[in-house]
């Protein structure tokens, strides 16, 4: 006996109820946001008519699975399965590891490593507000791109008009206000504009300001021709001490004259471009400073004769008060004349350690020399390029480098950074010279006064004074480029000798590390003026080193603004012509043409 298949005709038509009930199932759950006994009911259904059909399928409709069509559909639905999975794990590994590259040339959607280094670095949730609406997604993608490096980082983007209580709890005057949330601190960063963009530069110094708990001082010297603080004619400071503000420095001018020692707030000393030399009591006062964990930016140009020689000669630094002419013909392609060296060389250093190959710039340099003194580490920071030299008659044209007359070649070093853990000289030996006898301690006393005239050497006021180019100043004088400044490096050093015990404290280890002294020196000072402060690398370097000798080590320090380049193409009323006659008309016309020559070859 033999059983009849199940008739096709009726139940064909029972497939359709399993996609059926199934999607209404799924519909009722996303209508109800929840899973209810209806829709669990309906979805169960579903299923098991489909499971059903298929169990059936052989019955119903006799050689199925064997025939042609049925292996092509089934590897057609696999196939089709299998580009959705593929597609779905894809998107997921995008989510969840995604990765971004930035083509633009002046890396426009990356932030820099000093904006990366502030949110990695915040312990506490820093929450920006954004008043804006609708939201600029430049600036949305720009905060995602701040809180990928830092959870702690968060931000939300407000309706003033929707959200009225909020904007006034910010005191929001204006729409596009950006605000930072720290705690019970709030600080506007910026005002932003439909055509204005979210500023990066502003929105890492306002966190690092915001999170700060300290706000340094740095001390101008002043009364001795030095650079003046405000915009002036013969090179004034105005920029970088602006700079300095906004990265949350006190900046105030200092006189040695009328107070005998460096006030105890202050966190560094600058020298920038001195004409006159200090008196001894004032290079006595910076010496004691520098000894008790200070730090000192000295920026000294050529054909100047500050009186520092005591002071540097005890760090290993001497200027020679030579020229450096860059004859590598990289400044002429931008306009500079052969005594404005452009350097693209850097030494490993905190402060120049993002700067790769960038450009800087240093009108009228002396190059810096250095020499090993024990317990000092120096770093050279700035280096010119080897087709440069250091002229020593630059008065004699036309400058030609000449060893016989004292030239030097390069690469030349424009200026360096050292540090000195001090604390051999702090107070521990002195309970020691109470206890020993009178005679004793008068005894150890006189060699240590007969150490300081040594160390100041008196020749090296010589070569100064006979390396005075007077002559080469007036030829090569520039509106901007009469005195250059010079930009700080140094490179910290700790010694295990400041601690008297191997287990130290908080307290006894921030004491270690305000002895260690830094010091920065550069052959130029004109670099940081207002006319050269805005060109290529010149702020980072002068900035880096105040923050670096601010001992801000773990903190940001300066970021360029990344600025589009303009690619557009500027076409004349003529190629503009010949570019419109060539889409609408030659290049159909050509088309056409080889179409109707291959239909004639084949026809």
């Amino acid at each position: 006996m033999t059983t009849k298949p199940i008739k096709w005709t009726y139940l064909k038509y029972l497939f359709w109820f399993g996609p059926i009930l199934t999607i209404m199932g799924l519909t009722a759950q996303e209508v109800a946001g929840e899973w209810s006994p209806v829709s669990l009911a309906l979805l169960i259904a579903g299923l098991l008519i489909i499971g059903l059909w298929f169990l059936l399928l052989d019955q119903i409709a006799p050689g199925f699975w064997g025939r042609r069509s049925t292996q092509v559909g089934t590897n057609a639905i696999i196939a089709t399965l299998a580009m959705f999975v593929i597609i779905g794990l894809i998107n997921f590994l995008g989510v969840r590891y995604g990765v971004q590259i930035d083509l633009t040339e002046n890396q426009l959607f990356t932030l820099s490593p000093q904006s990366q280094q502030v949110v990695r670095n915040l312990d506490q949730s820093v929450k920006v507000w954004v008043f804006e609406s609708p939201a600029n997604p430049a600036n949305q993608e720009l905060l995602e791109n701040y809180r990928r490096y830092g959870s702690n980082l968060e931000f939300e983007f407000v309706d003033p008009q929707l959200q009225p209580e909020l904007a006034q709890k910010f005191n929001v005057n204006y729409i596009g206000e950006v605000y930072l949330e720290y705690g019970n601190q709030r600080e506007l960063v910026q005002t932003i504009s439909p055509g204005e963009r979210l500023s990066e530069v502003q929105l890492t110094n306002a966190i690092e300001r915001i999170t700060g708990d300290r706000a340094d001082k740095v001390y101008f010297l002043q009364g001795h021709g030095e650079r003046p603080l405000e915009a002036s004619d013969e090179g004034g400071l105005s920029q970088a001490v602006s700079a300095l503000e906004t990265k949350n420095f006190t900046v105030e001018p200092l006189n040695l004259a009328e107070q005998p020692a460096v006030p105890d707030d202050a966190s560094l000393i600058v020298i920038a471009g001195p004409k006159r030399a200090l008196f001894e009591p004032e290079v006595q006062a910076l010496e004691d400073y520098l000894a008790d964990g200070g730090s000192l930016l000295v920026m000294i140009d050529p054909d100047t004769n500050p009186g520092l020689e005591p002071l540097l000669s005890d760090w290993g630094v001497t200027l020679t008060n030579q020229i450096v002419i860059d004859a590598s013909g990289q400044g002429r392609l931008v306009g500079l004349g052969p005594a404005t060296p452009l350097v693209t060389q850097y030494g490993d250093h905190p402060i120049t350690q993002d700067f790769g190959t960038g450009f800087s710039i240093y009108p009228l340099a002396q190059p810096v020399d250095m020499e090993p003194v024990e317990g000092i580490k120096e770093t050279p920071l700035v280096i010119t390029s080897p087709q440069s030299w250091a002229e020593n008659t630059p008065e004699q044209q036309p400058l030609e480098f000449n060893e016989q007359e004292g030239d030097r070649p390069g690469p030349l070093v424009l200026g360096v950074a050292l540090s000195r853990q001090d604390s051999s000289a702090s107070p521990p030996s002195e309970p020691e010279a109470e206890d020993t006898p009178e005679a004793e301690g008068e005894d150890t006393d006189e060699p240590e006064a007969e150490d300081t005239p040594e160390v100041s050497p008196e020749d090296t006021n010589e070569p100064e004074a006979e390396e005075t180019p007077e002559a080469f100043l007036e030829d090569t004088d520039e509106p901007e480029a009469e005195t250059p400044e010079a930009s700080p490096t140094a490179s910290p050093e700790e010694s295990p000798e400041a601690s008297p015990s191997p287990i130290q404290t908080d307290e006894s280890q921030s004491q270690e590390d305000e002895a260690e002294s830094r010091l920065i020196v550069y052959g130029n000072s004109n670099f940081a003026t207002d006319s050269w402060f805005d060109q290529q690398l010149n702020p980072d370097i002068f900035i880096n080193s105040v923050s670096w000798l601010s001992k801000r080590d773990e903190q940001a320090l300066s970021i360029s603004p990344k600025e589009p380049e303009d690619r557009r193409i500027n076409l004349t009323p003529v190629q503009s012509g010949i570019l419109g006659w060539l889409a609408l008309l030659i290049v159909p016309a050509f088309g056409f043409l080889t179409a109707g020559m291959l239909w004639w070859l084949r026809r």
